[in-house]
């Protein structure tokens, strides 16, 4: 694999707090969660405008990021954009009134999950919780899982696609994981979030649907003229690309 295939990260002491980068133009908002989430064991940055919250992102370790769609000096989902080059740090994104557009177009920049503004901080420390908990889980015998034309390592949180490496989001290899070693049967969309997102999504909440749609864009929708993710309308999701055997 070349030195350069994976986004290179700054590294993080991983007996330490863990730390989160806020970057909101909202200062009283940011103030508020600084409080409240270093009372939570947090360490906590903040960051209000877009090219100051790009540098800390690219240039300092942190855990997570909350970031707000609506910048001073640019666009949120532009800046997540970027970031993804070089970083594979869970993002939660924030967005206005729970924009039907802004979700989609946050997590096909990158974003791990979102929430619509206003919300209450209990929910923004459930989500934030969820994201670590997923992002920090490491199977104690990780094993290899290839199917198709895809290669999956647990251990490092790899994919590859004829030996290409694949640049997902925390959410969306677990996601793939999931349907890859649920091959042949139908996972439910509550399955998935549960398991995935680490919450319950109601009936018009398209978060999963979404993360799919970035999966069959990146690995492609289909493998040997056999679609990569069925979707079977109001039962779930299936992976057929591949032998069971």
């Amino acid at each position: 694999m070349s030195p350069t295939s994976q986004p290179v990260e700054p590294q993080r002491n991983v007996t330490a707090l863990p730390r989160v980068l806020i970057i909101d133009d909202d200062r009283a908002l940011c103030s508020s969660l600084e409080r409240l989430l270093r009372l939570e064991g947090y360490e906590v940055a903040l960051a209000h405008t877009a090219p100051d919250g790009l540098e800390r992102a690219i240039t300092e370790p942190y855990d997570l990021l909350v970031l707000d769609v609506m910048l001073p000096g640019g666009d949120g989902r532009v800046l997540l954009k970027k970031l993804r080059t070089t970083s594979e740090v869970p993002v939660i994104m924030l967005t206005a009134r729970g924009d039907e557009k802004d979700r989609i177009h946050g997590l096909e920049a990158g974003a791990d999950d979102y929430l619509p503004k206003p919300f209450h901080v209990r929910e923004l420390l459930a989500r934030m919780r969820s994201v670590l908990k997923r992002r920090m889980a490491t199977p104690a015998s990780p094993q290899l899982v290839k199917l198709g034309d895809l290669e999956i390592d647990p251990g490092p949180r790899l994919v590859r696609r004829d030996g290409e490496d694949i640049t997902l989001t925390g959410t969306e290899f677990e996601i793939l994981l999931l349907l890859v070693k649920s091959f042949g049967r139908v996972v439910t969309r509550d399955e998935i979030a549960e398991a995935c997102l680490g919450r319950t999504i109601g009936a018009f909440d398209r978060s999963v649907d979404n993360h799919i749609s970035n999966l069959r864009r990146k690995l492609g929708a289909t493998w040997q003229d056999k679609e990569r993710i069925q979707s079977l309308r109001g039962s779930g999701y299936i992976y057929t690309a591949g032998d069971s055997a």
